[in-house]
């Protein structure tokens, strides 16, 4: 597909390497220079100019796009290029759009602005918080059919009840239908049968309805004893108005430490139940004497990943026994690389969020008669893809005996979701119609059902 992106910030680049890197034909759009350098190692072509200025939109041949992906930092310029390039001929587009108001008006403007898909990184990164929240000894959590099924990341105890324990016999000791999807050993990751021995130290990714991942993490002794009520959040940008929301919503008590005086006001008057703090969320004394040693969960959300990553070390090493939960926002993709095997297990960032959400619905624009891809995540740090296909006639998989199947290499069908019950699939369960199917891969690249054969 050809494929325009307008602005080459941090998501802008994640986005044209990912697209890149599935063999379509990217062009960007962006007013500064300095992004030339983004080419250097991609196959792709850019245009220095500016994306709602309808004469570089044709230059960049907007009309014969497929889609125009708009991701400036500026929600007004996002959603004037889409309308321009609707007006001119692109196929589909998306507008990033983070401002609060706007997007509560989205769904009248919609149609007006021809968008066929509005993101929110914010958003989006609030969302995933909560749900980490829900279970704090799990790294991480990603929602498929629409909530009825959870994909969760867990680090392995050495005097935990799972160290030791062979994936075939998981079920025999928790009765709970969970699915081990993929295990991080050292450098390796492992799409595991049920002869692989679980051992400490692996993080292994689980698949099961949210109840029964509560009662399996009980079970297994990896549920925290007591559940989150009070959570410090440091940085009050927009991932903090939103999580500061859905969290008082939830009965929690919040607490927002900012720096800037103008938006601790904006703060206080959207979110009356949460306490409001000016001070610098860096300063070990004022956490302290804000009282981050009887918190539940810290969140480190600033616009510096450096400073977030000291903050939640800090809160670690210094604070360690009675925070129950870190989370840290991470955007740079290197460090978080660096940071593998740290204290520091779980991060949020926005922009992959928001590349995964966009590839999906690319992914699925891609084979539009075909079994779409529903819902897109990876785990395992990038290295392993989650995507949820909703199945139509014509699969070559239907109706087969999951045993009978040829399907490839380092590949696992998690969950069967039909007519809203959820199925943890075994041998002699089939595919059909209407089905929603979720397959763990490290081969990645999943664009149809039946990618999954030989």
């Amino acid at each position: 597909m050809k494929i325009v992106i307008v602005g080459c910030g941090k998501v802008g680049e994640t986005l044209s390497h990912h697209l890149v890197s599935e063999g379509h034909y990217v062009v960007a759009i962006d007013i500064n220079e300095k992004v030339a350098h983004i080419v250097d190692s991609m196959d792709m072509n850019i245009i220095i100019g500016n994306g709602a200025n309808m004469e570089v939109q044709k230059e960049a041949g907007v009309e014969h796009a497929d889609l125009l992906i708009a991701v400036t930092g500026l929600d007004e310029m996002n959603m004037l290029v889409c309308m321009i390039a609707k007006k001119l001929g692109a196929k589909h587009t998306i507008a990033r759009v983070r401002n609060p108001e706007y997007s509560q008006q989205l769904h009248i403007l919609k149609d007006e602005l021809g968008l066929s898909m509005s993101i929110n990184p914010e958003l989006a990164a609030a969302n995933e918080i909560s749900r980490i929240l829900r279970f704090p000894s799990a790294m991480t959590v990603d929602p498929f059919a629409k909530g009825k099924v959870e994909l969760a990341d867990y680090r392995i105890k050495a005097d935990g009840t799972l160290h030791g324990l062979p994936v075939h016999q998981l079920h025999k000791k928790f009765p709970h239908r969970v699915l081990v999807c993929s295990v991080e050993r050292g450098d390796k990751v492992i799409i595991p049968k049920g002869d692989i021995v679980l051992q400490a130290h692996d993080k292994i990714n689980i698949a099961a309805k949210p109840k029964e991942m509560e009662l399996f993490f009980r079970e297994a002794g990896a549920l925290a004893k007591h559940t989150i009520r009070s959570v410090m959040i440091i940085g009050g940008g927009k991932i903090a108005f939103y999580l500061g929301k859905q969290l008082s919503e939830m009965g929690m008590h919040i607490k927002i430490i900012e720096s800037n005086k103008a938006q601790c006001y904006s703060l206080s008057d959207a979110l009356p139940k949460a306490t409001i703090i000016n001070g610098d969320g860096t300063d070990h004394r004022l956490l302290i004497e804000e009282g981050i040693e009887n918190c539940d969960a810290l969140v480190s959300l600033t616009g510096i990943d450096e400073e977030n990553i000291i903050i939640s070390m800090y809160a670690r090493l210094k604070v360690e026994g009675s925070i129950k939960k870190v989370i840290t926002k991470v955007n740079r993709t290197i460090l978080l690389e660096m940071l593998e095997n740290t204290d520091i297990e779980t991060f949020v960032s926005p922009k992959l969020i928001t590349a995964m959400q966009i590839l999906q619905y690319v992914r699925a624009m891609s084979n539009s008669l075909g079994s779409n891809v529903e819902t897109l995540h990876t785990i395992a740090n990038g290295r392993v893809e989650a995507a949820e296909f909703r199945i139509r006639e014509g699969a070559s998989c239907l109706n087969i005996p999951l045993k009978d199947l040829k399907i490839r290499e380092n590949l696992l069908i998690a969950c069967i979701i039909r007519k809203g019950k959820v199925i943890i699939p075994g041998g002699n369960d089939l595919i059909e119609v209407g089905d929603g199917v979720i397959v763990v891969t490290s081969a990645k690249r999943l664009y149809d059902i039946d990618d999954i054969l030989l």
